[in-house]
C-alpha cells in the first residue's frame, strides 16, 4: 500500500465497526419508541379508543333498530365490550336495556330508583346544545374509576317523538392492563437488546468477512500477483464484484503481457537495425572509405536499415493513434482491378530479382467504397506477411471473390502455417511465427494496423490457416456502405 493510501485509510473504521454501530442504534430507536408509547400514551391511546368504540356502538344500534334488531344487537354489544345500555322515548320511560358494568353503574341506578336522574341530566345537555350526539367523561365514585357516558337522540319510523339511546362504558380496566403491559416491556427491552447484540455480531460478520477476504486478495493483485483468485462472496454484490475483477485481472495480465513482448519486440528491432548502422559505418570508416564500390554497398545497406527504423517508427505511431480512435476515414469509390494491379507494381523488383512468384486472380471488376490509402495499406501488409512467411516456395496469390452482398479479398500464401492455438493471436502486435528469419520486409506491427483499419470500416476480416499448407488472410468489403458516410 503506498504512503498517500494509508494516509487516507488511517483513522477510518472498517464496515464491521459502522454496521455494529448502525444496527445497535436502530435497536435504541426501536426500544425508545416502544417505550414512549407503550409507557406514556398507552392510556391516553385506549381512551381515546374506547370513545370510539362507544360512538361507533352507537351508531349499529341506530341502524339496528332501522332493522328491527335492536335487542340482539344491544345484547351483542354489552356482552363484547363491557357496557351498559339503555334505550328510552322521549318521556324517559325504558323501552330495552342491557348490562354488563354491574349494579353500580349510573343507568342500572336511574332503572332501579326509578329516578332517571342521570338519563335525565344527558338528555337536557344533549337537547340545550342543539346536537344529535353527546359524550362524556365522568368519575363513578361507587365504582372508584372513569366512564364514558353516551347520550345519542335519533327519529324512529314508528314513533313520533324522537328515542334517546344511552350507553355507558368503563376507562379504567386499562390500568391493569398497561402495568402488565410495562411488566412485560422490561423483559422484551432485554430479549430485544440480547437479540440485537447477537445478530449486530452475525450480520457484520457476515457483510464484513467477503469484503475483508475481496479486499486481501485485491491488495495482492495490487502487488502484482495476477494469478490470484477472487472468489464469490455471500451475496450477490461480491459475487458480482469477484467477477468484474477477476476480468480485469485477466485483462491487467494481458496488458502486462503484452507490455513485456512489446518492450522486448521493440528492443529487438531496434536494436537489430541500430546495430547494422553502425557497424556499417565502422566498416566505411575503416575498411571501404577509400572502395567506391563497398563504400556504395555500406552506405546503401545503412539507408535500408535508417528506413526501416524510420518505418518502425511510422507503424508504432500510425498503429497508437488507430487505437485511440483518432483516425478519420476518408471514403470514397474505387476499382478493386485498378487497386490491386498497382499495389502489385511495388513488387516488381522482388520478383524478378528473388524468383517471388506474386499474382493476382480477379473477378469481374467492381466498384467498391472505403478509404482507399487504408485498404492500400491492409493490402500491402498482407502481401509482406505472405513474403515473410512463404518458405521456400515463394508462391503467392491475391484473389478477388465476388459475392452478392460483398467482395472478398483473399492473399494465400504456401508456408508453413499457424497451428489453430496460435491463430487467435495472429493479429495481435508484435506476434510472430516460431522460426522465422528477420522480415524482408515489414516490422512486425502490420497485422495489427490492418485489425485496426478493417474494424475501422466494420469490415469482416480473419484468416484461414493448415500446418504445413500455408495460410489465407481475407477481408470482406460489403456491397452498402452508407453507415460509414
Amino acid at each position: 500500500m503506498k504512503r498517500s493510501d494509508k494516509v487516507k485509510s488511517k483513522g477510518k473504521h472498517s464496515l464491521r465497526y459502522y454496521v455494529s454501530w448502525y444496527f445497535i442504534i436502530l435497536t435504541v430507536i426501536i426500544i425508545v419508541l416502544l417505550w414512549v408509547f407503550q409507557y406514556f400514551f398507552l392510556a391516553r391511546y385506549y381512551r381515546s379508543a374506547r370513545i370510539r368504540a362507544v360512538s361507533n356502538t352507537g351508531d349499529m344500534l341506530v341502524e339496528s333498530y332501522k332493522n328491527n334488531d335492536i335487542r340482539d344487537g344491544m345484547k351483542r354489544a354489552a356482552f363484547d365490550n363491557g357496557m351498559c345500555i339503555v334505550l328510552t322515548d322521549s318521556k324517559g320511560a325504558i323501552i330495552n336495556g342491557e348490562n354488563n358494568l354491574g349494579s353500580l353503574s349510573y343507568f342500572m341506578l336511574d332503572a332501579r330508583n326509578s329516578s332517571g336522574y342521570y338519563m335525565h341530566q344527558l338528555k337536557q345537555e344533549l337537547i340545550s346544545g342543539g346536537g344529535s350526539e353527546l359524550t362524556k367523561i365522568m368519575n363513578n365514585k361507587s365504582l372508584k374509576s372513569e366512564e364514558i357516558i353516551y347520550c345519542r337522540s335519533f327519529s324512529a319510523e314508528d314513533s313520533d317523538s324522537p328515542l334517546f339511546l344511552y350507553i355507558e362504558a368503563s376507562v379504567e380496566p386499562v390500568d391493569s392492563t398497561v402495568s402488565i403491559i410495562r411488566e412485560q416491556l422490561i423483559y422484551i427491552t432485554i430479549i430485544i437488546a440480547e437479540l440485537a447484540f447477537i445478530i449486530t455480531l452475525f450480520i457484520s460478520k457476515r457483510l464484513s468477512d467477503p469484503i475483508v477476504n475481496l479486499t486481501a486478495k485485491a491488495r495482492k493483485f495490487a502487488d502484482g500477483d495476477f494469478e490470484v483468485k477472487f472468489e464469490e462472496g455471500g451475496y450477490r454484490e461480491i459475487s458480482q464484484l469477484s467477477e468484474v475483477l477477476d476480468k480485469a485481472e485477466d485483462e491487467i495480465g494481458k496488458v502486462n503481457r503484452l507490455r513485456t513482448d512489446l518492450i522486448a519486440n521493440i528492443s529487438h528491432d531496434l536494436r537489430t537495425p541500430l546495430t547494422m548502422v553502425k557497424a556499417y559505418a565502422e566498416m566505411i570508416r575503416d575498411l571501404s572509405g577509400d572502395n567506391p564500390e563497398k563504400r556504395a554497398e555500406h552506405i546503401g545497406i545503412i539507408i535500408d536499415e535508417a528506413d526501416r527504423l524510420s518505418n518502425l517508427v511510422n507503424n508504432i505511431l500510425e498503429l497508437s493513434k488507430l487505437e485511440s480512435g483518432n483516425m478519420e476515414l476518408h471514403l470514397s469509390d474505387f476499382s478493386v482491378h485498378e487497386k490491386i494491379r498497382d499495389i502489385l507494381t511495388r513488387y516488381t523488383l522482388l520478383i524478378e530479382e528473388q524468383g517471388y512468384d506474386i499474382a493476382f486472380e480477379p473477378d469481374e471488376d467492381r466498384t467498391v467504397r472505403a478509404d482507399p490509402e487504408k485498404i492500400d495499406q491492409v493490402i500491402y501488409n498482407f502481401i509482406n506477411n505472405a513474403i515473410n512467411y512463404s518458405g521456400e516456395n515463394k508462391r503467392i496469390r491475391i484473389r478477388q471473390i465476388n459475392r452478392e452482398d460483398c467482395t472478398r479479398i483473399e492473399v494465400e500464401d504456401n508456408g508453413k502455417g499457424i497451428s489453430k492455438e496460435l491463430l487467435p493471436k495472429v493479429f495481435d502486435r508484435y506476434y510472430r511465427g516460431e522460426k522465422v528469419k528477420r522480415d524482408i520486409v515489414g516490422t512486425g506491427l502490420g497485422l495489427s494496423i490492418c485489425k485496426e483499419i478493417l474494424k475501422r470500416h466494420s469490415f469482416a476480416f480473419g484468416v484461414q490457416s493448415e500446418e504445413g499448407k500455408g495460410s489465407v488472410f481475407w477481408f470482406e468489403i460489403p456491397e452498402t456502405q452508407e453507415r460509414l458516410r
